[in-house]
């Protein structure tokens, strides 16, 4: 990890933000400006990702990005460092988060959406959470949070088993989060956690690396299925109105080699995708996010054509949780995405009303 970064990652929001006043003050030359990206899925500490959210910012902004977007795990905490440093830094933020959805009592309750590791859950995202909603959110989701981490806490105990290694909660995964400034502590916390006792004298990036290869490989042998901590998909749709949020389906698609290297070849959602956009938006749900660099063009012509004839928005961004990841999206300089990136500023003006 850079300098930079490191210097962005300190302690607390407030010395994260007056590190990178200096840093901009400091600057000999801007960054290159890149118009044609955008980037509306990007995790930070407040999830997991080596990026407090000031650090996401600057990295974005490094990038050439004009805007930015949070996008947290069960978590919208970091979200308004976020916007600040996206001021400070002057480009567009926007902001939201991601969590399981449960499709229980829905036709889809047996069928594998974008879940690798559960049938019948659903990875969805709030986007353009505005700021005035950033508390009620927060008092939604907090409650789920303390419910996963029932269950990150008997998975630690199934690593041991499998791996012989033992970690301990409050010592080794709870340090790596910021869950006591209202973060998340997800299944990679729980992985980085055992990276780093797998590998102590390694490089982070090392580390990371692991943890990839621990997330492709271990994660079904250790993994609990959630059960109460899932919201209903009725009751998503229902707070989405509630906080004036635009609630999005996550489209994976079926995988046949994943960017991020922690995910296996696998069939998802393409068998029945007409089905199931058609039941989204006769259900509530008002847009589909995806990740172009993660599909075929042959799959992303299919799913856009869907989200025209069902009147779904399309909404971009590339999941960044580790330090090999691009911010960029080189896809997106296709004139064919050019609608994502406008939808990117479309988010950011919403956002601005506060």
């Amino acid at each position: 990890m850079d300098r930079e970064i490191e210097f962005l990652n300190a302690p607390t929001a407030e010395e994260r933000l007056a590190n990178l006043k200096t840093l901009l003050a400091e600057e000999k030359e801007a960054p290159e400006i890149l118009p044609q990206y955008s980037n509306n899925h990007i995790h930070t500490t407040f999830s997991f990702s080596p990026y407090s959210p000031t650090a996401a910012v600057w990295a974005a902004r490094r990038a050439g990005l004009l805007t930015a977007g949070i996008m947290d795990h069960d978590s919208i905490s970091g979200a308004r460092e976020f916007r600040d440093a996206a001021a400070l830094a002057g480009i567009g933020s926007t902001c939201g988060a991601e969590m399981r959805i449960s499709y229980a009592d829905t036709p889809f309750a047996s069928r594998r959406l974008n879940n690798p590791d559960q049938v019948g859950v659903g990875y969805m995202t709030f986007h353009s959470v505005k700021a005035r909603y950033f508390d009620a959110m927060n008092d939604k989701i907090a409650p789920l949070r303390e419910l996963r981490n029932k269950r990150n806490i008997a998975m630690l105990e199934n690593i041991r088993e499998k791996t012989g290694i033992e970690l301990d909660f409050e010592k080794d995964v709870v340090p790596l989060s910021q869950y006591k400034n209202g973060g998340s502590i997800t299944e990679r916390h729980l992985l980085f956690a055992l990276a780093k006792k797998m590998l102590p004298d390694g490089t982070e990036d090392e580390q990371y690396k692991l943890l990839g290869k621990l997330k492709s490989g271990l994660i079904r042998d250790i993994y609990i299925e959630p059960t109460d901590e899932l919201m209903p998909l009725s009751e998503a749709i229902s707070f989405a109105k509630d906080i004036d949020a635009i609630l999005c389906y996550a489209y994976l698609g079926d995988v046949t080699n994943s960017p991020t290297g922690d995910k296996k070849a696998q069939k998802f959602e393409d068998d029945y995708l007409e089905e199931l956009v058609k039941f989204l938006a006769d259900t509530g749900v008002k847009a589909i996010t995806y990740m172009p660099s993660r599909n075929t063009r042959e799959q992303l012509d299919t799913l856009m054509a869907l989200c025209d004839k069902y009147g779904m928005k399309q909404i971009s961004g590339e999941d960044i949780n580790s330090p090999s990841q691009s911010f960029i999206c080189r896809q997106l300089a296709d004139p064919a995405f050019a609608h994502l990136v406008a939808a990117a500023h479309e988010l950011v003006e919403r956002e601005k009303e506060g």
